[in-house]
């Protein structure tokens, strides 16, 4: 059987890991606090596109470099 001093190192060491699990606890819940999170996504375009406007012109040459033609198939 367990004496009385071996009892109370038991409980005093019990309760130190305690602290220590409390002590990972917080520091993990700050971590996940501070980490920077995913950006949102932007609901347009607008700003994106530097040197002003998206003119016709830049939306049919997109459409080229995208969207091939039938005759390269």
């Amino acid at each position: 059987m367990l004496d009385q001093a071996s009892l109370n190192s038991l409980l005093r060491r019990v309760d130190v890991l305690g602290r220590e699990v409390e002590q990972l606890r917080r520091e993990l819940l700050r971590g996940v606090a501070s980490q920077p999170t995913a950006p949102l996504r932007k609901p347009s375009l607008f700003g994106s596109v530097r040197a002003g406007d998206i003119t016709d012109e830049m939306i049919e040459e997109a459409q080229r470099d995208l969207f091939r033609s039938l005759d390269d198939l």
